[in-house]
């Protein structure tokens, strides 16, 4: 594969993926190539999720290539960064990907620069697939937004249905001070105090990143919970578990999150921990053994989610391109999600097929993790959420 690195205004950098294959014109008529976008956290202090999402995208335009491309044409991605998810660059970058490179879909990723670029997708009829980013603010934002990674709210329910299993009755929510964490919120409260019949005894917010939550821990501890649900991404769940076992806090404490940074911050109070998340394993063999093996044997380590994510992503759109051709229709944005919509079912890498439904959430099994005493979350059991 040939990585193309191009300068542009504001030192931003975009890095075009072309799989083997030269960059071409976009031209719907006689194109050399088809174009897709990515904007990802590919500097900043989240780079680590840009640089996996990134070799996943990367190795599938290398095996769609490899297959014949979309019926003959090969297929490129241009990579562009959003800063560890700044808003404007997000803006700035889609901007270039329509205006520099005419793309007509793109892979998107973290809340914040999805929601800002949702607009321009709207007025310019870009297909959008968001493999990363978790706040429920996300669905409806834009008509031509489709997501196939659960979303925070779904993870919410699904640890909220995990404290149902466990006899709690009594919760505590921990939760960001962002759409992200406040989404979660609004998704738990009528789930737990309605559906399930439960109590919401505390519910308190910390700031992304925060290195001090006592006067919250004081507060949740004061309201003597059964249960304790934190509505946080890393790497803040390790503190927060930290804390309220340093507080004496002896009750299940239930996430929608958990890696390696966290678990260094929460060191051995780690353990016990329980979480829910979507769930990638190369046991599922099949297509997912294959991804995994590719994945390893390119990059040195095991994919996880976010990787599986935007794998299966790229092969969703690309999907979407060859219906388009077959039926003779343009490859336009506003075409692909009309395309998805009459046919929402695709192979999926987890496993079997996916279904998009009618909000744009791909259905996905959620998952359940249990921390060991190593510090490594053990898978338990798929969750239904009711």
């Amino acid at each position: 594969m040939k990585t193309l690195l191009r300068p542009l205004a504001a030192a931003v950098m975009s890095v075009a993926l072309v799989g083997g294959l030269a960059a071409g014109a976009s031209a719907q008529d006689n194109p050399k190539s088809y174009k897709i976008g990515a904007i990802l956290a590919m500097s900043g202090k989240a780079n680590w999720y840009g640089k996996v999402m990134s070799q996943a995208i990367e190795q599938a335009v290398d095996e769609i290539n490899a297959a014949g491309g979309i019926d003959g044409v090969p297929l490129e991605a241009v990579i562009e960064d959003h800063k560890s998810g700044v808003a404007k660059e997000g803006v700035a970058a889609m901007n270039r990907l329509i205006d520099l490179h005419d793309v007509q879909a793109v892979l998107t990723s973290f809340s914040p620069p999805t929601l800002a670029i949702a607009p321009i997708a709207d007025e310019k009829g870009i297909f959008l697939l968001n493999g990363g980013g978790v706040s429920s603010a996300l669905i409806g934002a834009s008509k031509y937004l489709f997501h196939n990674r659960s979303l925070a709210s779904d993870l919410g329910r699904a640890a909220a249905t995990r404290a149902h299993e466990l006899g709690a009755k009594r919760m505590a929510q921990l939760a960001w001070k962002s759409d992200a964490g406040e989404s979660v919120i609004k998704a738990v409260e009528p789930y737990w105090t309605g559906t399930l019949g439960g109590e919401i005894v505390a519910t308190e917010s910390m700031e992304v990143g925060a290195t001090n939550i006592d006067t919250q821990m004081a507060k949740i501890r004061a309201s003597k919970p059964d249960v304790l649900g934190l509505w946080l991404f890393s790497p803040d769940p390790g503190l927060a578990i930290k804390r309220a076992r340093e507080f004496g806090m002896k009750m299940p404490i239930i996430g929608i999150e958990y890696n390696d940074q966290i678990a260094k911050l929460a060191g051995k109070y780690a353990a016990g921990y329980e979480y829910t998340s979507d769930y990638f394993t190369p046991a599922e063999g099949g297509w997912a053994k294959k991804f995994a093996d590719g994945y390893e044997k390119r990059y040195g380590e095991q994919p996880e989610f976010y990787a599986a994510n935007y794998y299966e992503g790229t092969y969703v759109i690309a999907e979407l391109m060859r219906r388009a051709k077959a039926k003779g229709i343009p490859i336009k944005g506003d075409k692909l999600a009309e395309l998805l919509r009459e046919n929402p079912v695709f192979d999926s890498v987890y496993g079997g097929k996916m279904t998009f439904q009618d909000n744009g959430v791909a259905k996905k099994r959620v998952a359940l993790f249990k921390v060991d005493d190593a510090g490594k979350g053990v898978f338990q059991h798929y969750i239904e959420v009711k």
